[in-house]
């Protein structure tokens, strides 16, 4: 009974922590007594959480806001330069490290090709990344709070735990606690296109809504759904493998097993295996001038006007939009996002989804529903950065920050 009772105290304070934080990050420079009014703390309690904050220096004290009669008020927001964070987007082949500070701003990255083949070349060249990473960076580092990690596949984010790559056997892969052992500073991982769902929200394109979707089209296509501002989780701490919805009964097998696959059609390689087919089949493109054929060409060619590039993007846009349509029944988000290389080709693509979006799914869902492309594709790493600020903005991060000696 007192082990619940100590439990619930240390959840309340992290809770109260989190909401006086979240107001001063998100509305700073903002008082103490707009800040007791917004989150229906007592004044007290606010005082006395502001009181830690500032100890700990993670807020500051500002200019005076003019006074409306009677004592003016300290403004007060957060300190994001003396905190830093090491955000790691892992791929298929390739690691991408960003040093961030607390606003989200990268101060320095570092791009390098990753081949690994089983679950302990993983985790020991990824912990060797990091080490370089962080001797490369030890005179830019002030305060190391956290190390996120971003990866495909299926991930427990409370836990840290990887349960499934779509490319490598795993077998329960504890690499949140590897990396806070080896490192001594908190870990959080989480799937990929779900961390750039988040991204999004806290710094890209749907900030200005609580519920949207992120559809992903690389080498795999997935979606992370935002509901009420916080990344939608199913039992397991998974959802959104939109790749595996069937669009096509007659389509290719999947690596799923299943038969026609959205992933089957919408990733990169599926893309230009079609249209490398078709141009062996003797359609005429002026793809057929490139001398290797890529992404970025597709769409380069599809924005000049090349029929076989339009058609192959506008097929991909349909089945996107079949897909789409079925989410959007059912979660009825503000705003779809795309993300990947063929939103270069937007005037093409884009029209498309919205077309089969319109036609399948409810009026009253897609009437103005915006559809648009990722602001953040080109930081990858601020996937694993939004693990971070979540961990911030929810008190769990926070308080262990507070709990430490102010240094």
């Amino acid at each position: 009974m007192n082990g619940g009772q100590i439990g619930n105290v240390d959840l309340v304070k992290q809770l109260n922590s989190a909401a006086v934080y979240r107001l001063i990050d998100q509305h700073g420079p903002i008082s103490r007594i707009q800040v007791a009014d917004v989150s229906q703390l007592a004044p007290a309690s606010v005082t006395k959480i502001t009181r830690q904050l500032l100890e700990r220096g993670l807020i500051k004290e500002v200019a005076q806001q003019a006074s409306t009669g009677g004592r003016r008020a300290i403004s007060l927001k957060t300190e994001v330069t003396l905190f830093h964070s090491i955000a790691v987007r892992l791929g298929r082949d390739y690691i991408e490290i960003g040093l961030y500070d607390l606003s989200g701003k990268q101060l320095s990255s570092l791009s390098q090709d990753f081949p690994y083949t089983d679950q302990s070349q993983l985790v020991e060249g990824l912990i060797q990344f990091i080490e370089f990473f962080i001797s490369q960076q030890q005179t830019q580092i002030k305060q190391l709070i956290a190390i996120g990690v971003a990866l495909p596949g299926l991930v427990n984010p409370e836990s840290g735990v990887v349960e499934y790559m779509p490319h490598v056997d795993i077998d329960t892969m504890t690499i949140g606690d590897t990396i806070k052992n080896h490192f001594h500073v908190e870990c959080f991982v989480g799937n990929d296109v779900r961390g750039m769902a988040l991204a999004e929200h806290y710094f890209g394109t749907s900030q200005d809504c609580q519920d949207s979707i992120l559809i992903s089209v690389h080498r795999g296509t997935g979606a992370g759904i935002i509901v009420n501002g916080q990344v939608f989780l199913g039992h397991n701490r998974n959802v959104g493998e939109i790749g595996h919805i069937q669009v096509d009964p007659l389509g290719e097998r999947c690596q799923c097993g299943n038969f026609g696959c959205l992933e089957t059609i919408a990733t990169n390689p599926a893309i230009l295996a079609h249209i490398k087919l078709l141009l062996a089949q003797g359609y005429p493109s002026s793809l057929t001038q490139e001398e290797t054929i890529t992404i970025e060409a597709v769409c380069e060619h599809a924005k000049q006007g090349d029929t076989l590039a339009m058609e192959s993007l506008t097929r991909v846009g349909n089945y996107i939009g079949k897909a789409v349509a079925i989410t959007v029944n059912l979660f009825n988000p503000q705003k779809i996002i795309i993300a990947g290389q063929i939103t270069q080709a937007s005037s093409v693509l884009f029209p498309a989804i919205e077309r089969n979006v319109l036609t399948q799914s409810l009026g009253a869902f897609n009437a103005n529903l915006p559809i648009v492309a990722s602001q953040l594709d080109h930081q990858p790493t601020l996937s694993a950065f939004a693990l971070i600020k979540r961990a911030m903005l929810n008190g769990e991060l926070l308080q262990k920050l507070l709990e430490e000696e102010t240094i």
